[in-house]
């Protein structure tokens, strides 16, 4: 698991990511920061798009520009939702977050600094990943 530390630090990059989000269409802003397998963290923000399929969210955007950077492991994601409330990654950021562990946590933020901790198992059970390819 993270240590409390690196937990916060997750949520400082998710919050300061959650900034530069584009959502002119829900104002649903969201920060997400990956922790890769360097120790570096990695932000993104949800981009939203008038094709509303082609939106992506703040934890793919996260993951991809770890990926982009050369990292193939997420040690940990934490996701900052805008309102009070701590939500949960829909299931495609589910099962993109999966692609990287059974066990890779998870922190759900809200504003109020509230969070908690999950591994990707927990909120995707039973879930498809790259060993059942083999």
């Amino acid at each position: 698991m993270l240590k409390t530390q690196v937990i916060r630090k997750l949520i400082r990059e998710a919050a300061k990511s959650r900034k530069r989000a584009y959502a002119p269409y829900s104002k649903f802003l969201v920060g997400a920061a990956a922790l890769g397998g360097s120790g570096k963290i990695y932000g993104g923000c949800n981009v939203e798009n008038a094709s509303y399929g082609l939106t992506i969210c703040a934890e793919r955007t996260a993951i991809f520009n770890a990926v982009a950077a050369g990292e193939k492991k997420i040690r940990g994601l934490a996701v900052l939702f805008h309102h009070t409330r701590r939500g949960a990654p829909c299931g495609a950021c589910r099962q993109v977050i999966r692609e990287f562990g059974k066990n890779v946590p998870v922190v759900l933020a809200n504003l109020r600094g509230g969070y908690d901790l999950r591994e990707i198992e927990d909120i995707l059970p039973g879930s498809f990943g790259p060993e059942d390819l083999r």
